[in-house]
């Protein structure tokens, strides 16, 4: 059999489908199954201000482990991660928040 053959038998065997539109494609979950990408609090909220005194916002970013959560989980921006990273280091070296959780 030629190469032809082999693709046109192919091409039969497969039933053609009508293009799905949007409202058709697989059921989603309760989420919707898309992803969505995660604002920065600091750059939507302009009176959140990050300060090494203000532990009430700082405990929010830092896991129960004692260590500074990353980006891709808490949303910020590149520029805030880095201003977080030192009021939490500020912090803890004043005795505001604790180093590690036992």
């Amino acid at each position: 059999m030629s190469e032809t053959t082999v693709k046109e038998e192919q091409q039969k065997k497969a039933p053609e489908r009508p293009p799905r539109s949007d409202d058709e494609r697989r059921p989603r979950g309760p989420g919707g199954g898309r992803f969505r990408k995660k604002v920065c609090r600091f750059c939507a909220n302009n009176d959140l201000v990050i300060d090494y005194k203000n532990t009430d916002v700082l405990v929010r970013l830092v896991s129960n482990k004692g260590k500074i959560l990353p980006r891709r989980l808490t949303g910020t921006c590149a520029k805030h991660q880095r201003l977080v990273a030192k009021a939490i280091k500020r912090s803890r070296q004043f005795g505001l928040m604790p180093f590690s959780v036992r």
